[in-house]
């Protein structure tokens, strides 16, 4: 297997959530078994030498990968989450989405200071989601080491928001 391949595994849908988007659908990937080895293995190799400790996932998308590459890094994970989903003290932090704005939260023990940071997500496209993320990593004195995503939509320049960070894409899409 292959990125082309993977890509290959990646279906587009048409309008969806709204009129004029055009889906990246990573169901069609996760089902098969090879192609989702695959991209777990290629994000996780790329981090093997960072001595990750925790990798921070990304509701919702981002705790399927997040929780595979952490058990291959050998690392704990820690779930973003939007308010009102955690159950224990949280920290959270609003930002900006195309049309309005949406908030997160992180247990405030969940990242201890000087930690090494992985975060991750299934896509990149504007970049604030994953910037309000690092913004919370931060504020616990986490050590970002790395920022990861299976696609990135990069005629959407999200990566410009998060270029103080080492970022790595499996697929991007110009």
């Amino acid at each position: 297997m292959d990125v082309a391949a993977l890509r290959a595994k990646i279906r587009d849908i048409k309008n969806f959530p709204t009129e004029g988007i055009l889906f990246k659908d990573i169901t069609t990937l996760l089902k098969d078994g090879p192609a989702w080895r695959f991209a777990v293995d290629s994000l996780a190799s790329h981090y093997q030498k960072e001595r990750v400790e925790i990798v921070v996932g990304v509701e919702s998308r981002g705790f399927i990968f997040g929780g595979a590459i952490a058990h291959q890094l050998n690392a704990g994970f820690v779930p973003v989450r939007k308010l009102g989903k955690l159950p224990g003290k949280t920290i959270e932090v609003e930002y900006e989405l195309e049309y309005g704005r949406d908030a997160l939260a992180m247990h405030e023990d969940a990242i201890k200071p000087g930690q090494r940071v992985l975060a991750v997500d299934d896509l990149l496209a504007t970049g604030g989601t994953m910037g309000a993320t690092l913004r919370l990593v931060e504020q616990l004195g986490g050590r970002v080491v790395g920022v990861a995503f299976m696609i990135e939509l990069g005629f959407l320049k999200g990566r410009d928001k998060l270029r103080n960070y080492p970022l790595h894409s499996l697929i991007t899409y110009d």
